[in-house]
């Protein structure tokens, strides 16, 4: 049998899909097929299915973890790249959107996030603050471009293409050019990536990093608040965090109006009549069919695609999604239990930080190896504090929610602990 190779897509090049590292051709999987795949088959995939994406990982079956929210956003890129191929006049049969690659950039856009969440995010980062911060997205791209591979004496990551780490690279400013940062950076470490997304050319102004994306990289970001403003807040409303009377007093409270009232309006209809999975569900639909592709010119547009062409969302749609988000953030992510639970977060994270701190920063506990014996050697064979303490960091981002909380008690809880109850 012969095996035909598959049609040539003309919208990508070899700027697109040039590695850090040069990499052996596949005859079966084009390059972004193989990026997608090895982030499937990793461990730090497998690991979101315990991470917390609103509430609490484990405490509810139905509840969205990580990993369902990255299949999610994963399922939503791609048919927002088969509506963009169907409905663009530039779109053809050989020049079009990679899905692979969509889905790739998809699937891994969550690997570095903390447990117990963006509270998680946020105490890693106040920790991290004498060591180089720490930053969901700037972790994800340090565990693809550096660690993602385990090994007994050191990490490596998967060598990814241009385009891949492209798509991630949703901020590009690094942490020392932004004053009093909390998030929205990459680690000051990672300017070779930018770098190298690049092709080694500086060609922007500081301030402007941040808004220069690739258009894989905002499509990554609709989708990603399409899930998050319509899934999560089928959660909410599932969880009880959301009962009509509360959105309707909210609504009345920020004297909505127009459009605005008639979303509200439609959040409370599926509260009422107990709809809100499947009218929220086919809300994607229309979230999806809102986009649209335009040309731009700027920096790199003339080198790729990625940068020729940029998504264009409907306003409208756009407006409603921010609606959302906003009922989302008052009515939820401020509520009392929640910051309780995060609260509880907080505490687990930073004692289990300041013990591996002890122990391997200090030289208090210089004798005591509290990391599995790979990460003991990993963490001792940095030169520096700052190198030591980005690997105890990289060690408690991968942890799962309830690993945490296992690890926590076991240093810290006297009634628990025998050789087998923490693995």
């Amino acid at each position: 049998m012969t095996l035909k190779a598959s049609p040539r897509n003309g919208f990508y090049n070899s700027f697109d899909l040039e590695s850090l590292r040069p990499r052996e051709s596949d005859d079966f999987r084009s390059p972004f097929q193989v990026d997608r795949d090895r982030i499937i088959y990793s461990s730090a995939f497998r690991r979101l299915q315990a991470k917390t994406q609103v509430f609490v990982s484990g405490e509810f079956d139905f509840y969205r973890t990580r990993l369902t929210h990255s299949l999610e956003v994963a399922q939503i890129g791609r048919s927002i790249c088969s509506f963009l191929q169907k409905s663009s006049d530039v779109l053809q049969t050989d020049f079009f959107i990679d899905p692979d690659l969509v889905e790739a950039v998809f699937l891994a856009h969550d690997l570095g996030h903390a447990p117990f969440g963006h509270a998680g995010e946020r105490t890693l980062h106040q920790l991290m603050q004498p060591y180089g911060g720490f930053e969901g997205n700037a972790q994800s791209l340090r565990i693809l471009t550096e660690t993602i591979y385990p090994g007994e004496s050191e990490r490596r990551g998967m060598n990814p293409t241009r385009a891949f780490v492209d798509g991630i690279l949703k901020y590009k400013q690094l942490l020392g050019e932004k004053e009093n940062a909390r998030n929205h950076f990459i680690y000051n470490e990672q300017e070779y990536l930018r770098r190298f997304v690049y092709g080694g050319n500086d060609l922007l102004d500081f301030e402007d990093w941040n808004r220069f994306r690739s258009l894989e990289c905002e499509i990554m970001d609709w989708a990603d608040d399409t899930a998050y403003c319509l899934n999560d807040l089928v959660d909410s409303i599932n969880a009880g965090f959301l009962r009509s009377e509360r959105v309707e007093a909210w609504a009345n409270q920020r004297r909505l109006s127009g459009d605005e009232l008639l979303h509200a309006g439609t959040v409370i209809a599926a509260i009422k009549d107990r709809k809100a999975e499947s009218r929220f569900s086919r809300k994607i639909g229309a979230f999806i069919r809102a986009t649209g592709l335009k040309e731009r010119n700027g920096p790199l547009s003339s080198s790729s695609n990625r940068y020729r062409f940029t998504l264009f969302v409907d306003p409208a749609i756009r407006a409603e999604a921010d609606l959302y988000k906003k009922l989302s953030h008052d009515l939820v992510f401020d509520h009392s239990q929640l910051h309780q639970l995060e609260r509880k977060g907080r505490v687990i994270l930073e004692g289990i930080f300041a013990a591996l701190c002890e122990s391997y920063l200090a030289a208090k506990d210089q004798g005591l190896r509290l990391l599995p014996e790979a990460f003991d050697q990993i963490v001792r064979t940095q030169g520096s504090p700052e190198r030591k303490a980005r690997v105890l960091c990289d060690y408690v981002a991968g942890m799962t929610d309830g690993f945490a909380v296992r690890t926590y008690k076991r240093l810290f809880d006297p009634g628990f602990g025998s050789i087998l109850d923490l693995w």
